[in-house]
C-alpha cells in the first residue's frame, strides 16, 4: 500500500504551481490549514483557482494577499467574528478576482461528483433563483468556458427534464481540483488519517482532488489507529504528502485540540476592510514572523494554552465564554 511522502510545510507548498486549482478541508473557521495558507502567501503564489464548498478566514487571507484569480463557492466570512468577506468583496468589485456563485448544495454535489468519478450530479437546489441567471455566469462572461481550461466546465449548469418524473432538474458539473490541503488531528506513521469531530466535506474533497497534502497536528503509531478503523477518515493511498505541524489551524479551531481564537479572527476581520490595513496585518503576522514557529512565538504560550482543549472534556476550560 502506497504511503505519503513526509515533507516540511515549505516543501509541500513549493510543490503547488501558480495557477493551480485548489481546495481545502474544514469548514468556515474550523480545522482550516492556516499554516499552509500563510506559507502560500510567503511563497507568493499567484493566479490560484480556489474551488471550495464554503469559504472562511483562509479564503480572505489568500485573496487579500493577491494569490487568487478565480473563486468558486457559495459563501465567505468568519461566522460570529465577522460576517462579511471584506477582501473578496473588495477584489471582486475591482475585477481582480472572478467570482462564480453556486449554492452550498451545488458546491457539495460538485465535489461529490468529482469524488465519484462522475461528470455531474442532479439536484433541485436553487431552481428559480438568480444563481441560474445566465447573466451571472461570470466564467462564461469572461470567455473562460471555451474548453481551453481543463478545470473549468463548458457550462455552469444544465437544466434538464427528469426522464422518470418529468420534473426539471439541474445538472451541476463535477470539480476535480489539482490540490487539496487538509488539517487532521492525527495521522498514522504510514499515512492513515483520523479526524475528530465533524468531518464536513473532507472525504469528498480528498477523493475529488488529484494531489492531497495532509497536515497533521501529530503523527501517531499506525497500530493505534487500526484498533478502531471505523473512526479513520481515509487510508494512506489517498494522501500524497504528509506534514507534521502542531497548531497548524490557528486561528481556526481544531476539535479536541484547541478552540477558535475568536479575538484574533475578529481583529483580522477589522484589519481586512481596506487593502492598506490588510497589507500591514500581513507584514506583521505572515512576513514578519518568518515561519510557523515564529508565528506561534508571537501569539505566545499563554494564549495558546488558554485555547488548548482539555483532553478529557474536548474543549478549553480556560477560555472566557459569552454569557447572557
Amino acid at each position: 500500500m502506497a504511503k505519503p511522502e513526509k515533507v516540511t510545510l515549505q516543501e509541500a507548498i513549493r510543490l503547488i504551481p501558480d495557477g493551480s486549482t485548489i481546495t481545502f478541508g474544514g469548514f468556515t473557521i474550523w480545522r482550516r490549514p492556516m499554516a499552509a495558507v500563510y506559507e502560500m502567501v510567503r511563497q507568493g503564489k499567484q493566479d490560484l483557482h480556489l474551488v471550495e464548498v464554503n469559504g472562511g478566514t483562509h479564503t480572505e487571507v489568500l485573496i487579500g494577499a493577491g494569490c487568487v484569480k478565480i473563486w468558486e463557492s457559495c459563501w465567505v466570512g468568519h461566522e460570529l467574528y465577522g460576517k462579511l468577506g471584506a477582501c473578496l468583496d473588495r477584489f471582486a468589485r475591482s475585477g481582480k478576482v472572478i467570482v462564480e456563485d453556486y449554492s452550498h448544495v451545488h458546491m457539495l454535489y460538485r465535489m461529490l461528483a468529482g469524488s465519484m468519478g462522475l461528470p455531474y450530479l442532479p439536484t433541485y437546489a436553487s431552481l428559480g433563483t438568480d444563481i441560474l441567471n445566465p447573466e451571472y455566469d461570470n466564467l462564461g462572461r469572461f470567455g473562460l468556458r471555451n474548453g481551453s481550461h481543463p478545470k473549468i466546465p463548458k457550462k455552469k449548469y444544465e437544466i434538464v427534464r427528469d426522464i422518470f418524473s418529468g420534473n426539471e432538474l439541474i445538472h451541476v458539473p463535477a470539480v476535480n481540483p489539482d490540490w487539496c490541503i487538509v488539517l487532521a488531528q492525527m495521522v498514522g506513521e504510514e499515512g492513515t488519517v483520523r479526524v475528530k469531530g465533524q468531518k464536513y466535506s473532507d472525504v469528498e474533497a480528498i477523493r475529488a482532488s488529484e494531489k492531497v497534502i495532509v497536515i497533521a497536528e501529530q503523527i501517531v503509531p499506525e497500530e493505534y489507529l487500526r484498533r478502531d478503523p471505523d473512526l479513520n477518515l481515509v487510508p494512506p493511498y489517498l494522501v500524497d504528502y504528509l506534514v507534521e505541524l502542531p497548531w497548524a489551524g490557528h486561528p481556526t479551531g481544531c476539535q479536541g485540540m484547541y478552540e477558535v481564537d475568536g479575538q484574533f479572527i475578529k481583529n483580522f476581520y477589522e484589519k481586512s476592510k481596506t487593502q492598506e490595513m490588510f497589507d500591514s496585518w500581513a507584514q506583521e503576522w505572515i512576513f514578519g514572523v518568518g515561519d510557523h514557529y515564529g508565528y506561534l512565538e508571537k501569539i505566545g504560550v499563554r494564549q495558546l494554552e488558554d485555547l488548548r482543549a482539555n483532553q478529557v472534556l474536548g474543549y478549553s476550560t480556560r477560555m472566557r465564554r459569552g454569557s447572557r
